[in-house]
């Protein structure tokens, strides 16, 4: 079992990423409201319980992330330690790319992604846990919002990494 567990951990980041890609490319071909539709097609369906899954993976990847210490290299702010946030800021401003991990700014937006994942994940499963109902509109609307905040940190992301790599091939 101990085996399994660690596989998982290993391929959290992976099965977030193919997930949050599938959902996020089909979410322009739903037509839900309020509630499943009774003929809900393949598009409501799968984003429906590839959300569900999806919200299961993600906090499962937050928890492994912010376990024995984690928390404080993606929020770093929380445990008073600003001092590698502003140095990465003032030195991203003079045009030098900030360390990978560590606790900085690049780990501050990893942390920040997860934490609008899970906000967006939230929404999700409230919008359906309380489909057919007035608030289902309600979570629906935080749903669509959250989902341009996920994308934004998203985007940060991916360039953080992407500027790793490009630093990498540098040397």
């Amino acid at each position: 079992m101990g085996a399994i567990l660690e596989l998982y951990q290993r391929l959290q980041h992976l099965l977030l990423i193919v997930l949050c890609v599938f959902l996020l490319a089909g979410s322009g071909q739903l037509m839900m409201l309020r509630t499943v539709p009774a003929n809900a097609g393949f598009w409501n369906l799968s984003h429906v319980w590839l959300g569900l899954l999806c919200s299961v993976v993600a906090l499962t990847f937050f928890i492994t992330n912010i376990t024995g210490g984690g928390w404080r290299q993606h929020f770093p702010v929380l445990a008073g330690n600003w001092h590698p946030l502003w140095h990465d800021c003032r030195n991203l401003f003079k045009g030098n790319i900030p360390a990978a991990g560590g606790v900085g700014l690049f780990s501050l937006i990893e942390g920040l992604t997860m934490v609008s994942l899970l906000a967006l994940c939230f929404s999700g499963c409230m919008w359906f846990v309380m489909q057919g109902s007035r608030a289902a509109l309600f979570w629906r609307d935080w749903h669509q919002s959250l989902v341009y905040v996920f994308v934004a940190f998203l985007i940060l992301h991916v360039v953080c990494a992407l500027s790793h790599l490009l630093d990498l091939m540098r040397d």
